[in-house]
């Protein structure tokens, strides 16, 4: 049976089925070993079975050889089908990968090729490029020599045009040739072709001096024929012979010259941009924003610049620096005599030719920057001598204001005020002021008639009863309001607002420092007499605070955030400020109101304890003895009255004749209140009454105490609600009184029906408004002989 086993082992059979099973599991390697071992059972199987067979029949031999061939063939194909599943397209990528770095490979070998053959050929063409070069900046040297003596042969032909137009007597011709000098000029304005640029403008100012002297030349002696310039009023003005053919030759020397102005104005600009660093205070610089004047404008000036440099300059009587309005007023008088001609002769041929210029204005702006000058040179001496700087800025004002309202000076053109905004001249001003405005306190305030009222004889224009040193003080303050209104910075009119706001303070201060001297004596004149100018002042600023210059400077204080006016306001005030809600004089407004309802509260409590001392024997009256109103044949002011009586009636009077209305009706009604609750507290709630005594109190309150608050007011009596109803209560009937004292204490114990009317509404009734009903029946408990309940 060994042997048997052996030779089956050995036998070829079970060789190609060993071999067949190595094969299947080596081409097995990448399939999943579940799938290798299912193939290795089913051979095995296949070899076990067939092999059984074999030894039972070696006939079949061949048949299972071929049979097996072909099953080992089929699981081949079937074993790479599966392994070749997925690998190609990682293959197909490969493959087109390395095309693509074959073919980028070539590309950079073609260009580099490439690159080395351009370098190559610029090496090669690099000497042209060089001779190309020069040969192009050759030829555009060239080029710009020809433009260059081009433009020198136009300047020739422009310049030997102008000179024949002369020689002719062509003067537009002439001009024409400078105006197109100009335009050229003006064309070469950014070349750097500085000698041409210069011998342009040498020829050009050479040819515009020749028209221009000869115009002038004949301008003047047209102006000489018609008698200008015009000195004084009554200056004999007789109309040539000639005069149509003088109009006429005017006439076209204005157009020649208004012609001539392009290139004046180019000159004229390449002479102030030459001369810009002009020292300070020089006439250049007075007013840069000044537009310049016309050619005629400047010719017809001359005249007149001579005469004023001739008579306030130099050594002459008429230059005195004590005098500013000499000068002042004589330019005043030129541009008022010269207004005329400027207008019926000169006017109408500016109007001709188109200019929007206005001859009589551009004539007042001449004579303005004279003055201007000759200001600035003097207020520069005069900063150390404040009676001569405050004389100046006194002229210098009053100038301003006729220029602007005499002349019709146009607003935006600088006049004399612009010089005084120099910070020097500014400073120094402020200086003057508070200095003055001191002084001016001070004399005020030690005046004889300083607590007086300069209109107590005149009772309708008294109703403030501002002392002298008020109204005094207030005008001042105007004085100085209107001198700065006119400066056309809203920054320096707030340095002058600010040194206002100081003023005010200092005579607030002064006045409380009075006051205490006089509080020993509030009714006193000069106590009230204090009290109606804080009253006054504050009264004016009020009105102030509405005015529209006013309302301006709030505006800039905001926009411009002055701290000096705006101090440590906060963001809501600030807020008040921009929406006009408030004023600029809010916190000065605060200080006074302050002050003076301190004044008000100290006279008040001493006209209160001069009435309390005689309101003595009236508050110990025996209000309980006095008989029932029928057992008296008729009713009078209570003896014990009488003092208190005449006392308040005494001191309304005074204070109806020292204080001024407003402060009057605040007094009388704070005093009113005061004995109001004087009365209810020291007579009433501290005696118990009878009939008789609660009709007597009626009595003396109703036709005696309120009427003499009735000269003052329709119903006194409404400033007495508490007298008032007190009485009511106190002269109720009995039976009344009951009912009433009976509904109170249930309505207290909370036990009164839906039916019961309510305490307030049954007090009402009575006209009983002010008391509570706590207080209605503590008053219910002091009328004597009431039951109780």
């Amino acid at each position: 049976m060994a042997a048997v086993t052996e030779k089956q082992q050995n036998s070829p059979i079970r060789k190609s089925s060993d071999q067949l099973k190595e094969k299947v599991s080596h081409r097995n390697g990448g399939v999943p070993g579940d799938l290798g071992e299912q193939e290795d059972y089913g051979l095995s199987g296949v070899l076990e079975k067939e092999q059984s067979d074999i030894l039972k029949s070696s006939r079949n031999v061949c048949e299972l050889l071929e049979k097996i061939r072909e099953e080992t063939e089929a699981l081949e194909k079937q074993v790479v089908n599966v392994c070749s599943s997925g690998p190609p397209k990682v293959a197909a990528a490969l493959s087109a990968a390395v095309e693509v770095r074959y073919s980028l490979d070539e590309l950079l070998q073609r260009e580099q090729r490439i690159s080395n053959r351009l370098q190559q050929h610029l090496q090669g063409t690099k000497q042209w490029m060089e001779d190309l070069g020069q040969t192009c900046n050759h030829v555009d040297f060239i080029e710009r020599s020809m433009k260059y003596l081009k433009c020198l042969h136009h300047i020739e032909e422009l310049s030997a045009a102008v000179q024949q137009s002369l020689m002719i007597n062509s003067v537009w011709d002439a001009i024409k040739g400078v105006e197109n000098m100009a335009a050229l000029d003006c064309g070469l304005n950014q070349s750097q072709c500085s000698h041409l640029c210069d011998f342009l403008r040498k020829t050009l100012c050479f040819w515009h001096n020749i028209i221009k002297d000869r115009l002038t030349s004949d301008f003047e002696k047209v102006l000489a024929q018609l008698q200008w310039p015009i000195i004084t009023p009554n200056q004999s003005v007789t109309t040539p012979a000639n005069y149509q053919e003088l109009s006429s030759q005017l006439e076209g020397l204005l157009l020649q010259l208004l012609a001539l102005q392009t290139s004046d104005d180019l000159i004229s600009q390449r002479v102030s941009a030459s001369t810009q660093g002009a020292p300070p205070g020089s006439s250049s610089t007075l007013s840069p924003a000044a537009p310049s004047l016309c050619l005629p404008i400047q010719i017809m000036l001359q005249p007149l610049s001579k005469r004023f440099r001739y008579h306030f300059y130099g050594n002459r009587q008429t230059n005195s620096i004590h005098k500013p309005e000499w000068y002042l007023t004589q330019v005043l008088k030129w541009m008022e005599n010269s207004a005329t001609f400027m207008e019926e002769k000169i006017q109408p041929v500016f109007d001709r030719s188109g200019q929007t210029i206005s001859a009589k204005v551009a004539l007042c702006q001449g004579l303005v920057c004279l003055v201007q000058e000759k200001v600035a040179s003097d207020a520069s001496r005069m900063l150390y001598d404040d009676g001569l700087f405050c004389h100046l800025v006194e002229e210098v004002l009053q100038f301003e204001k006729d220029l602007r309202s005499h002349h019709s000076y146009p607003a935006m053109l600088p006049a004399l005020l612009h010089i005084l905004l120099d910070d020097a001249f500014l400073q120094k001003w402020l200086a003057v002021e508070r200095k003055m405005a001191v002084e001016k306190m001070d004399a005020m305030l030690s005046a004889e008639g300083a607590w007086t009222s300069q209109y107590k004889d005149i009772s309708d224009m008294d109703e403030l009863k501002a002392p002298e040193c008020a109204e005094t003080f207030m005008t001042l303050l105007q004085v100085i309001t209107e001198r700065y209104r006119a400066l056309p910075s809203p920054a320096a009119q707030l340095r002058f607002f600010g040194l206002q706001k100081e003023l005010v303070d200092d005579f607030r201060i002064r006045l409380t420092q009075v006051m205490k001297e006089e509080s020993r004596c509030p009714l006193g004149v000069r106590y009230c007499a204090i009290l109606n100018a804080v009253n006054y002042i504050s009264t004016i600023l009020r009105d102030w605070g509405d005015n529209v210059f006013f309302l301006q400077l709030q505006h800039a204080v905001v926009s411009l955030g002055q701290q000096e006016v705006l101090g440590s306001l906060e963001m809501t005030e600030v807020g008040r400020l921009a929406s006009l809600e408030g004023s600029l004089f809010d916190g000065l407004l605060s200080l006074l109101d302050r002050l003076k309802g301190d004044m008000l509260g100290r006279l008040l409590h001493f006209l209160m304890r001069d009435t309390a001392e005689k309101a003595q024997p009236y508050c110990q009256e025996r209000w309980l003895s006095i008989p029932p109103p029928q057992d008296q044949s008729a009713m009078s002011l209570s003896s014990s009255a009488c003092p208190m009586m005449l006392c308040v009636r005494d001191r309304l009077l005074n204070l109806h004749q020292v204080l001024s209305v407003s402060l009057f009706q605040l007094a009388w009604q704070g005093l009113a209140e005061k004995l109001d609750n004087f009365i209810y507290q020291e007579v009433i709630l501290s005696n118990h009454f009878s009939d008789g005594g609660a009709a007597q109190l009626q009595f003396d309150m109703t036709r005696n105490l309120f009427p003499l608050f009735g000269h003052y007011c329709r119903r006194p009596e409404n400033f007495f609600k508490h007298v008032k109803e007190a009485c009511i209560i106190l002269c109720l009937k009995v039976g009344s009184a009951i009912l009433l004292k009976d509904l109170l204490k249930r309505s207290e114990q909370e036990a009164t029906d839906f039916e019961d009317p309510s305490p307030e509404s049954a007090l009402n009734e009575l006209g009983v408004f002010c008391l509570a009903p706590c207080d209605v029946l503590i008053l219910l408990n002091l009328k004597a002989l009431l039951p109780g309940i």
